[in-house]
């Protein structure tokens, strides 16, 4: 047990990371926090989200990135702050799906990008 925090810190130094960085990375709720960004406007530009639906659930999305800067302000992510992000994400999930197939569709795809 007292090598266990000397060989983490050892395996860090040689992956070039911190402590302190590791102690902060949340690379799997930085990645699901994209893919969900990416479903929102991937609905608005398809017509399965109106304006008004994309708008709350991008509030969704800022509130996660707050609490997310608000865990790592100490120098820690926590496993409880960890899990609460996780079960912030599960509500946003669950929000965006729900949005997506409530069967309200604006008028027409909007264009993301203008051929011209």
């Amino acid at each position: 047990m007292r090598l266990a925090r000397p060989l983490t810190i050892a395996l860090l130094a040689l992956a070039g990371i911190t402590a302190a960085q590791a102690a902060t990375d949340t690379p799997r709720i930085d990645a699901r926090q994209a893919r969900q960004e990416a479903r929102i406007a991937s609905g608005l530009a398809d017509g399965a989200l109106t304006r008004h639906e994309a708008r709350q659930l991008q509030r969704q999305q800022h509130h996660i990135r707050r609490a997310e800067r608000h865990a790592k302000a100490d120098g820690v992510v926590t496993a409880q702050e960890r899990r609460r992000l996780h079960q912030l994400q599960d509500h946003a999930s669950r929000s965006i799906h729900r949005q997506t197939h409530d069967g309200q569709m604006h008028g027409r795809p909007l264009r993301l990008h203008r051929a011209g």
